[in-house]
């Protein structure tokens, strides 16, 4: 299977509908979608780009998890959060867009993100979940946006490159181990009113 073109009017994508199959290297999901069960792409490791249609409220966990070619995704304004290792294992993942919709990140959504160098988090995100960013070893530079509210327990945690950091003062919560073993971390800015 080398690639897959939805017509308008499905509404739903089942858990493990494309599993596994490494070598689809295309995919075009129509605008009526709005539900894609978990991992339902898991180890598609031919896929290079995706787009997240508008109308998506939910997706599954682990949905694109260990898709290792996958290096850009393009998510229109809608979906509400990123979910539990939604990319994790994408590790040629170096381009995103995040849409005002979304609100978290979660856990291990990022995980092993090698390509990425620098981040931009959105200003709609409160919530960075456990290990979001875990072991994304190319990561220099991370700027946390005023609104995040809760930092997630190892959500920095062994991104060996990451150099400098910034956290507003809107954050209350600083998980344990949040940036452990981040031997290159040198400069940690921390707004007034972080608790």
């Amino acid at each position: 299977l080398k690639s897959v073109i939805i017509q308008n009017g499905l509404l739903s994508i089942g858990e493990d509908a494309f599993c596994g199959c490494s070598s689809l290297d295309y995919i075009s999901l129509p605008e009526s979608i709005e539900e894609i069960g978990k991992e339902a792409f898991y180890e598609c490791s031919s896929i290079t780009n995706i787009t997240i249609p508008a109308n998506i409220t939910r997706m599954g966990e682990n949905l694109f998890s260990h898709c290792e070619s996958l290096a850009s995704v393009t998510i229109q304004n809608g979906l509400a959060s990123i979910g539990d290792s939604m990319f994790s294992y994408c590790k040629s993942l170096c381009n995103i867009t995040i849409p005002k919709s979304v609100t978290s990140i979660g856990a291990y959504a990022f995980s092993h993100c090698d390509a990425f160098s620098t981040f931009t988090i959105p200003n709609s995100i409160t919530e960075i979940g456990s290990g979001a960013f875990e072991w994304c070893e190319g990561l220099t530079s991370v700027i946390i946006p005023n609104g995040v509210v809760r930092i997630g327990m190892g959500a920095f945690a062994r991104c060996s490159s990451l150099a400098s950091i910034t956290i507003p003062g809107s954050v209350t919560i600083i998980g344990d181990m949040a940036f452990s073993v981040c031997r290159k971390l040198s400069s940690v800015i921390i707004h007034e009113g972080v608790a």
